[in-house]
């Protein structure tokens, strides 16, 4: 077979082995790939794998040898599923391989915006510790993570594991989910709807899908439901949160602060209001990159492949 890795420098830039991709056929590997020369590299490939290179109806159909489609991802938005289906192409992705990576951002940024670590680090090396006339000194209020509700709207795999972990630093856990599905027991965790979880959460974590229904999901309304002292953590999709609302509720002090690893437009233009909102951590949309997440979706990529050449495909999206 004949495989293209349209932009696989994310995936991999460089600290794994693409040998077991590399054995299952011919295989070109390109870091990025610019939107004019997709078609010239992918003209003679019979298996694409994209990560966040677009492959659209037009381009599908000038690519007459093309059988396999493999997003490098869990979102498979980049790809016109129906097109690829018209043409008999199955697509798929690889879910579930950065759970804990993702529920651990989650941690990271939460223990940022209740301990301050990374503000008081630097105070201690500009001289405040020095000049303290106490043994100690905090110039930020310091939050203990068991007096605060974790209140989490989405309860797939990533949503259920941070779930278990706010319990495991005694948080009391509330969660909404749209749709029924099976949820693993929590004990101690309470399902509610989406006003209650926005008015009694001290911190609002969000893992569900971006839909035409969860859109702006975070907008003013509901941020003004907030209280004042919690705090807003998206590890999941940008666009759930109206950004320009979010920087007005920060500047006004209508919530304590926001933990995002995941923007509406990425990378942002300067003119994004949330890179001077008070209060406001913003990752690049790393959650997902640990080493060992990265080695798993590799392995995924890879399964996937060989189960549609061997048969039965697996992880097909469309």
């Amino acid at each position: 077979m004949n495989i293209i890795v349209l932009d696989g420098y994310t995936l991999n830039p460089g600290d794994l082995s693409w040998a077991p991709l590399q054995a299952l056929g011919t295989c070109e590997i390109y870091h990025r790939t610019p939107p004019e020369a997709v078609l010239q590299r992918a003209a003679a490939a019979e298996i694409v794998l994209t990560n966040k290179t677009v492959i659209n109806r037009e381009l599908i159909w000038q690519l007459p040898k093309l059988q396999y489609i493999g997003v490098l991802a869990t979102g498979y938005n980049v790809i016109d599923l129906k097109a690829a289906r018209e043409c008999n192409i199955p697509v798929t992705n690889v879910p579930a391989y950065g759970t804990q990576s993702v529920a651990q951002m989650v941690f990271a940024l939460l223990l940022e915006l209740t301990k301050q670590v990374a503000f008081h680090s630097e105070g201690v090396k500009a001289g405040n510790w020095q000049r303290s006339p106490d043994f100690c000194y905090w110039d930020k209020p310091l939050l203990a993570l068991e007096s605060l509700t974790m209140g989490i709207i989405g309860m797939g795999a990533i949503g259920q594991t941070v779930a278990t972990i706010a319990q495991v630093f005694e948080m009391p856990v509330l969660f909404y989910q749209r749709t029924p599905k099976s949820i693993k027991s929590i004990v101690g965790a309470t399902g509610v709807d989406l006003e209650t979880l926005f008015k009694t959460s001290d911190v609002i974590s969000l893992h569900c899908p971006l839909t035409a229904d969860t859109h702006h999901l975070v907008n003013a309304k509901r941020l003004a439901l907030m209280k004042p002292t919690a705090f807003l953590l998206n590890t999941s999709r940008g666009p759930l949160v109206d950004e320009i609302a979010l920087a007005k509720a920060l500047h006004r002090g209508q919530i304590a602060g926001a933990g995002l690893d995941v923007l509406s437009v990425e990378p942002p233009g300067q003119e994004n209001p949330l890179l001077t909102a008070p209060n406001c951590l913003i990752t690049p949309h790393i959650a997902w990159a640990t080493r060992t997440a990265r080695q798993t979706l590799l392995n995924g990529v890879v399964e996937n492949i060989v189960a549609f050449l061997q048969g039965p495909s697996r992880n097909v999206v469309n």
